[in-house]
C-alpha cells in the first residue's frame, strides 16, 4: 500500500514538473505563427492535466495548487496569443486621466499626436488599426479593473499586464471558493471543478492572454451559489457585476422564470404564484438597476451612440471562428452573390431570442441543476448561432457545465485551438476546414450527450465521460 502511494506521489510530481515546463514554454517560446509547436503543447497539457485529475480526484488542496503554480508561470509573460490587452491598458490610462474612454478613438489621439497617456503609439501598434479605429465595448466593472492597472503601473506594458494577470488569478480563486461550495450544495463531486481550474484553455487564455471573462464567470457562479443558498437578492448583485464585466449573461435572464415562479411544494396554489412573481420582478430589477448604477458615471447621449455602435459591429461586420454563420453566408453566396452578414447578424440572435424563450418555458428549470443545463444550452445556442466566436468565449460554458451532465464545452475548450490555424497566414486568413472540423466534434458530443441524457434518469456524476 505504501509503495503505491508513494509511487503515485512520484506521477503526481513528474506530471507537475512536466506542466510547468509545458507552460513556461507557451507563455516564454512561442510564436502564434507556429500552429504544430502550440498544437502540441496544447495537447500535452491537456494530457497533463488530465492525469493530474485522475490521479489526485481526492486531493482538492494539491489540485488547487497545481492549478495556482500554473498561473504564476504566466505572472511575467507579455501575451502571444492576444493583443486586446493593449486596449485594456489603454482604457485603463485614460480613465487615470480623467477621460471617459467610450467617447473618443485611440487612432484619433494618435494621429494628432496629443494622447494624455504614456506609450500611447506602443499601445496604439500593439491593439492594432482595427482595434483602435473603434470605440470601446468593455462594461464598466471590466473598465475599472484597467483603471487598477493603470494606478499601479501607469508607464510600463508588463507592469499593466502583471496587475491584469494578479486580478484575474484571483477571479479564479473566487471561482474555485464558490464553486466547490456550490458543488457541494448541489451534491455532485466537488473534483469537477478542476475541470475549470486545472484547463489549460482557461490558463491560456485567460491567465495567460489576459481575457476578463474570468472576473465574469466569477460573478456568474457566486450568483448562482448565492440562488442556491436562499438569497437570491445579494444573487441578483452578483449577476449584475457579470453583466457588467461583459454583457453576455443577460441572456441568462429569461431563464431564471421557472427559478422563482415554480415552488419546490407538490402544491401550486395562487398565493404562492403572486408570490414567485412578485420576486422575480424584484430581482429582474436588482439585476437592471445594478448595471444601471455601474453604467451611470459614463453615461450621456455620445456613450449611447458609441457604445450601440461596437456592439452592433459584433453582429453585422465582424466574423471569426463561427459555424452556423458561415453556412448561411455560404447559402447566401449561391443565392445573392455577395455576404449576407449584415442581414444575418440582424436575423441571428433573434433565432437565439427564441430558442432561449423555447428553453425557458418548454423545459423543467426549478431546481438549480436544471437551470444551470439551460444556461450551457442557451448560451452554446448564441454561439452556435454568432457570427463571430473568439477562444476565450467558451470560458463561460465550459464553467458552468460543470454542475451538470453535460461535459462538451470540456472537449470544445480542447479543439478550439484548431481556429488559431488562422493565424498561420501572414494576412490572417481562417481554415474553413478546420473550423468545421472544430465544430464537427462539438456537435458530435454535444448530440451524443443529448440523446444519453433522454435516455438515462442517472445523476450528473454518474454520466459523466469525466469522472
Amino acid at each position: 500500500m505504501m509503495s503505491a502511494l508513494w509511487k503515485n506521489k512520484r506521477f503526481s510530481i513528474v506530471l507537475l514538473l512536466l506542466g510547468i515546463l509545458l507552460y513556461w514554454s507557451f507563455a516564454y517560446r512561442l510564436e502564434r505563427t507556429d500552429f504544430i509547436k502550440m498544437i502540441t503543447l496544447w495537447t500535452g497539457l491537456f494530457i497533463v492535466s488530465y492525469k493530474i485529475i485522475q490521479n489526485n480526484a481526492n486531493n482538492w488542496k494539491l489540485l488547487a495548487l497545481a492549478g495556482l503554480l500554473f498561473r504564476i508561470i504566466f505572472l511575467l509573460a507579455i501575451p502571444n496569443l492576444s493583443q486586446d490587452f493593449y486596449r485594456f491598458i489603454w482604457d485603463g490610462r485614460m480613465l487615470l486621466e480623467g477621460f471617459n474612454p467610450y467617447l473618443s478613438l485611440p487612432e484619433v489621439w494618435v494621429a494628432q499626436g496629443n494622447a494624455p497617456i504614456a506609450q500611447a503609439r506602443e499601445l496604439y501598434d500593439g491593439m492594432g488599426q482595427l482595434n483602435g479605429s473603434h470605440y470601446t465595448n468593455y462594461p464598466p466593472i471590466s473598465q475599472f479593473c484597467y483603471f487598477i492597472a493603470a494606478l499601479f503601473a501607469s508607464k510600463s506594458i508588463l507592469g499593466s499586464a502583471i496587475v491584469f494577470r494578479v486580478l484575474i488569478i484571483m477571479a479564479d480563486i473566487g471561482t474555485f471558493f464558490f464553486g466547490r461550495k456550490l458543488l457541494q450544495a448541489l451534491k455532485l463531486p466537488e473534483k469537477h471543478i478542476f475541470w475549470y481550474i486545472l484547463n489549460p484553455f482557461i490558463i491560456i487564455e485567460l491567465t495567460g492572454n489576459l481575457h476578463f471573462e474570468a472576473v465574469m464567470v466569477f460573478f456568474i457562479i457566486w450568483s448562482l451559489y448565492l440562488l442556491q443558498k436562499g438569497y437570491w437578492y445579494w444573487a441578483a448583485v452578483a449577476l449584475a457585476l457579470s453583466v457588467s464585466v461583459k454583457l453576455i449573461p443577460l441572456l441568462f435572464l429569461p431563464l431564471f422564470v421557472q427559478k422563482f415562479i415554480m415552488d419546490r411544494k407538490k402544491s401550486f396554489d395562487k398565493l404562492s404564484l403572486t408570490k414567485g412573481i412578485s420576486k422575480l420582478i424584484m430581482f429582474y430589477s436588482l439585476v437592471i438597476s445594478v448595471v444601471f448604477l455601474t453604467f451611470a458615471p459614463f453615461f450621456s447621449a455620445t456613450f449611447l451612440k458609441n457604445f450601440s455602435k461596437t456592439i452592433s459591429l459584433w453582429f453585422q461586420n465582424f466574423e471569426f471562428n463561427a459555424s452556423i454563420f458561415y453556412i448561411v453566408r455560404w447559402v447566401g453566396y449561391q443565392i445573392v452573390g455577395w455576404n449576407v452578414i449584415e442581414t444575418a447578424g440582424k436575423i441571428l440572435p433573434m433565432v437565439t431570442i427564441v430558442i432561449l424563450l423555447v428553453l425557458t418555458f418548454l423545459r423543467k428549470n426549478k431546481a438549480t441543476t436544471q437551470l444551470i443545463t439551460a444556461m450551457v444550452l442557451g448560451i452554446c445556442t448564441y454561439y452556435f448561432l454568432s457570427t463571430t466566436v473568439h477562444p476565450w468565449y467558451i470560458a463561460v460554458p465550459l464553467s458552468l457545465c460543470v454542475f451538470t451532465r453535460y461535459r462538451f464545452p470540456v472537449v470544445w475548450s480542447f479543439v478550439i485551438i484548431l481556429s488559431y490555424t488562422a493565424y498561420i497566414h501572414p494576412d490572417f486568413k481562417e481554415n474553413l476546414w478546420m473550423v468545421g472540423l472544430e465544430y464537427g466534434i462539438v456537435l458530435a458530443v454535444l448530440g451524443w450527450e443529448i440523446y444519453r441524457n433522454t435516455k438515462t434518469s442517472r445523476p450528473a456524476s454518474a454520466t459523466s465521460f469525466l469522472n
